[in-house]
């Protein structure tokens, strides 16, 4: 059980390091019963800086199909709630809007927004700092420069992605940036191939992550990717759990291939969704991890791509080698650009 003196200060430098000063607007957007401690600590943290601050709570949760549905709110029926958070200069998200129409007029408006959904314990122990934030800049930088990306891994994995076609995005936990959004906790970048523009074999061995099943691949499975589209997906119990899942959106666009990128964080740990570690949550620190290679089914709209399906799953995987314009960015795990390397690996 944390201290809540020690909630409200964790909260006040997060804040802090979003650049909330006196007189900004912050409003602290919640659903239903969920994460309400969450929004009275970000009210009283905003308070202590001398912003002025709101919650605005949405009444229920959409019905779903029991499917996590990506890019569905309760702000689509309601137009004066987002005219309201366009107007302020930062959102703290409790809700989950990414992917969303309304989250995409928000951020164009110029409000900074913050998604913030993971548990206490994981918000405390990846708190972001300025050093993860220069070093996830960098990898950006590399990647943005980029016109392929090209993954391995021991099990078969070879896939190449043609980049140019979309911008690259960091994440790093906090922003300052008038229309920026992030995640806390989050350490890695990514961007996504050309619609039609990513070929080869993908295959998951055993420890490698779903999400958002938060679970560990037990046994091989293997995609085939052709033109930026899953073809074929095999292998064991996994696998089907793949398809069945996929299948159930009923929506094609469910087996685009969507972004792919490498995490930054030394201190996100693999065993993470591993009881009893795991203290739920829908698995940041996976996304983290060091040296992980991560790649994304579903929707890119996020990537101002045109697949807004609402069947998204990232996969992160471990010990692989990822080469930009064929030079080695990370090599079995091991991240080997110096400039990206965190302190305690140089």
């Amino acid at each position: 059980m944390f201290d809540q003196s020690l909630v409200h200060d964790l909260f006040k430098r997060q804040l802090t390091l979003c650049g909330v000063r006196e007189g900004e607007q912050v409003v602290v957007l919640s659903q239903g019963r969920l994460r309400l401690d969450y929004a009275d600590a970000f009210m009283y943290a905003a308070k202590s800086l001398w912003a002025n601050a709101y919650h605005m709570r949405l009444p229920h949760l959409l019905p779903t199909d029991g499917n996590w549905s990506v890019g569905a709110t309760e702000l689509a029926t309601n137009p004066e709630a987002v005219a309201a958070l366009e107007r302020a200069d930062m959102v703290v998200d409790l809700a989950f809007l990414l992917f969303s129409p309304e989250q995409f007029a928000i951020q164009n408006a110029g409000t900074r927004i913050l998604t913030v959904v993971e548990p206490i314990e994981l918000l405390a122990r990846l708190a972001p700092s300025r050093e993860l934030r220069e070093r996830v800049e960098a990898g950006a930088e590399l990647l943005s420069s980029a016109s392929t990306l090209r993954f391995t891994n021991r099990h078969g994995t070879d896939v190449t992605y043609r980049l140019g076609a979309y911008p690259t995005m960091s994440e790093y936990g906090y922003t300052d940036t008038p229309g920026r959004w992030d995640h806390w906790p989050a350490g890695f970048v990514f961007t996504g191939g050309a619609d039609d523009g990513v070929d080869g074999r993908i295959v998951l061995g055993p420890g490698d992550v779903l999400l958002p099943q938060n679970r560990y691949v037990a046994n091989p499975v293997e995609f085939t990717i052709e033109k930026g589209f899953i073809t074929d997906i095999r292998g064991g119990s996994d696998a089907d759990l793949l398809r069945s899942y996929i299948k159930s959106f009923d929506d094609p666009r469910g087996y685009g291939m969507s972004h792919v990128g490498w995490g930054l964080d030394e201190r996100a740990h693999w065993h993470g969704l591993a009881e009893p570690s795991f203290p739920g949550g829908m698995g940041m620190e996976l996304r983290s991890i060091y040296g992980n290679v991560m790649f994304s089914i579903g929707p890119n709209n996020e990537l101002g791509g045109p697949n807004d399906t609402a069947c998204h799953l990232d996969i992160p995987m471990r010990d692989c080698s990822l080469y930009l314009d064929d030079e080695p960015v990370v090599i079995d795990g091991d991240i080997v650009v110096r400039d990206l390397q965190a302190p305690s690996r140089r």
